[in-house]
């Protein structure tokens, strides 16, 4: 099976292209987005991907976002991607694709934390805290908190990188009316999904949400959900607090990246066979994990 790095829908005018996602308008009300096998790392997209991972995450995301009705209307829309193009593009949509509600995207990255890793782990390090929120001393690497916290980051541009901030920073970003409903229900969605995955073998780290207003200036749940792309996927039967637990989600990458001391700049190395086929594996153990 070979990757999908780059769509080619000309059926649909191109409004934009991130790291992973390809979006086109579908009218004036409604976007076609696309996963494509891309992959980034160090907020840095690779020039060769990982075959069928846009269809994964893909899943993934369909998935949480049912789970989630009850709690916070979703942008999707309904209408089935490949009514929306053109016959002979059909293939670069099925299976990786959703069309959505247009929606006035909240410029947060909405993180939440149930364990200490990542960046975390290292402002942990130097100030006992993570986004200005402080934490007990003594705690160990990839050490469960004490409750879930809200640490935002800004949207970066692709090639660029997300930066921590801290709620009052959030707060001025957006108002506090919307970046404490950001908080409180990116809280309840992670504590939700944490539960369920635990029960099924997996610890959820951490994620990343995000949320845009639809025209009643209701906040809805959008782009990505719960992916081994935006989380950090633990096993629970091998997980220790003091050492970077092994991961479900491109920690593999990183870890590859790491070795090689790469500069984290682009251009990107390419990913040689043996990084792309485990990190393929891995998306889809979680998968199915998940769901069993």
């Amino acid at each position: 099976m070979n990757a999908l790095i780059e769509t080619t829908i000309t059926s649909l005018p191109l409004v934009a292209k991130g790291k992973v996602r390809d979006i086109y308008a579908v009218g004036q009300d409604h976007l076609l987005m696309i996963t494509t096998d891309r992959l980034s790392a160090f907020d840095v997209v690779f020039p060769n991907g990982i075959p069928g991972k846009g269809k994964i995450l893909n899943q993934f995301s369909l998935f949480w976002f049912k789970m989630f009705e009850s709690i916070i209307p979703n942008h999707l829309s309904g209408i089935a991607p490949e009514s929306v193009v053109a016959p002979h593009e059909v293939d670069q949509v099925v299976g990786r694709s959703v069309v959505v509600k247009r929606l006035k995207g909240v410029p947060l990255e909405a993180v939440v934390r149930g364990y200490l890793e990542g960046s975390g782990w290292k402002e942990y390090q130097e100030s006992q805290s993570v986004c200005g929120i402080a934490l007990p001393k003594g705690l160990l690497r990839a050490s469960q908190l004490p409750q879930p916290i809200f640490t935002p980051a800004t949207k970066a541009e692709v090639g660029d990188h997300d930066e921590n901030i801290s709620f009052e920073q959030a707060c001025q970003s957006v108002g506090t009316a919307l970046a404490t409903q950001v908080k409180e229900i990116s809280i309840q969605l992670y504590q939700t999904a944490a539960a369920y995955a635990l029960e099924r073998g997996i610890i959820i780290a951490d994620t990343k949400f995000e949320f845009g207003l639809n025209q009643s200036g209701q906040l809805v749940l959008m782009d990505e959900v719960l992916t081994p792309d935006s989380s950090r996927f633990w096993p629970k039967a091998s997980y220790r607090p003091g050492v970077s637990p092994e991961s479900f989600d491109k920690q593999y990458v990183r870890n590859w990246l790491e070795k090689i001391q790469w500069n984290k700049a682009p251009p990107a190395p390419l990913l040689p066979d043996h990084v792309i086929q485990v990190t393929q594996s891995k998306y889809e153990e979680a998968w199915h994990y998940l769901t069993r």
